[in-house]
């Protein structure tokens, strides 16, 4: 299949806007207009915002991602933990049900036997997985408590400042 090839023939050339159809003086009117009250937001060379207030309130976000992840660092080695405790006592387990199963009974012995360890492994394993969730659910209430804290008294100082700077 042939390439359709491209030349300069068929490309248009760019043209300039005609700066001599713009109204300047509408874009200057504009422009005043945007941002001629900017001026006001500054008085006796003191801004709109309390800096030292904007820096207080930064350092208190900070403190409470600080404590946010370090509230989930925790709840990880919990699980962690956690989990860990139940593959050491699984393998206990199994090494116990190995030994029982190896003992010379009848083969409805056996049977019953397996019946009976695949129902308490299955009915650890649900307790163990409730358990785990529960403890990755409490973490995780614990860091959005934290955070949704913050923000809501966040959200409590942004007001109090507006107000404060609405009455000067």
């Amino acid at each position: 299949m042939a390439k359709a090839q491209t030349t300069f023939e068929n490309t248009t050339t760019p043209t300039f806007p005609d700066f001599t159809k713009f109204d300047f003086t509408k874009i200057q009117a504009d422009f005043g207009k945007w941002f001629g009250d900017y001026s006001k937001a500054f008085t006796n060379g003191k801004g709109f915002f309390d800096i030292d207030g904007v820096v207080a309130a930064q350092k208190k976000n900070f403190e409470v991602m600080t404590a946010a992840n370090q509230a989930a660092f925790e709840g990880v080695k919990a699980v962690a933990q956690r989990q860990a405790e139940i593959a050491r006592k699984a393998v206990e387990d199994f090494s116990k049900v190995a030994k029982e199963l190896a003992e010379p009974t009848s083969a409805e012995e056996k049977l019953v036997k397996q019946a009976e360890i695949t129902k308490a492994g299955f009915e650890q394993a649900v307790s163990n997985l409730r358990e785990i969730t529960d403890l990755v659910q409490k973490s995780g209430e614990e860091v959005a408590e934290l955070i949704q804290g913050r923000f809501v008294a966040q959200i409590d100082e942004v007001k109090a400042a507006i107000a404060k700077a609405a009455k000067k």
